[in-house]
């Protein structure tokens, strides 16, 4: 699919929001949402904390991709990247469980429990990952955190707002292999038409 008529912000927005919002489908920090959402009942708070902590998390995520961009010459880092796509595809299709330590929330209200959870939550995490991934790939580097954030907020606004029986519904077995697909995709696409 040619999508060299569209504008770069665009592409590398609507590619990272699909990417993260399908990666986390299931994830762990969609758990939490459904756990914080259970715990305060105060949607709205939840929602900005989650939204404020995805995007320090993931701006620092993808300032380091590009800092390995710029670092790696680029047919290594083609593969590089290339590698880790998929290695992120196999990760999700593991269903993620929550550490017994992230069920703990401060009691200092809905939002600074939400951003403080979410943040070190999403440390490490596959979409965290797939940011600083996404960012070795597309440019403008704001369109990329613009994107995982919406992924985000996509995955888990609805579990902040109708909790536990909204959960329940979610087709994670299907999601994850969706998850998995697309990233495979990635990395093919990387490991044929490299970086850039």
């Amino acid at each position: 699919m040619d999508l060299s008529h569209l504008p770069a912000w665009v592409v590398a927005s609507a590619v990272s929001t699909g990417t993260v919002a399908l990666a986390e489908i299931g994830d762990k920090t969609q758990l939490l949402a459904l756990l914080l959402a259970a715990r305060f009942r105060k949607p709205i708070p939840i929602i900005a904390g989650i939204l404020l902590a995805t995007l320090l998390n993931h701006a620092l995520a993808a300032w380091f991709g590009t800092l390995v961009a710029a670092f790696l010459k680029p047919e290594i880092l083609r593969w590089v990247v290339a590698a880790s796509f998929l290695a992120v595809a196999l990760w999700t299709l593991k269903p993620d469980q929550l550490d017994e330590g992230e069920t703990r929330f401060s009691a200092r209200g809905a939002f600074i429990a939400t951003t403080i959870a979410f943040f070190f939550a999403e440390i490490g995490d596959k979409t965290q990952v797939a940011t600083v991934l996404l960012a070795t790939r597309y440019e403008p580097l704001w369109a990329v955190i613009v994107g995982t954030t919406v992924g985000m907020l996509l995955a888990n606004v609805p579990v902040a707002l109708l909790g536990a029986r909204f959960a329940d519904r979610l087709p994670l077995k299907t999601a994850r292999l969706v998850a998995a697909a697309v990233f495979a995709a990635l990395a093919l696409w990387v490991a044929i038409r490299g970086i850039g």
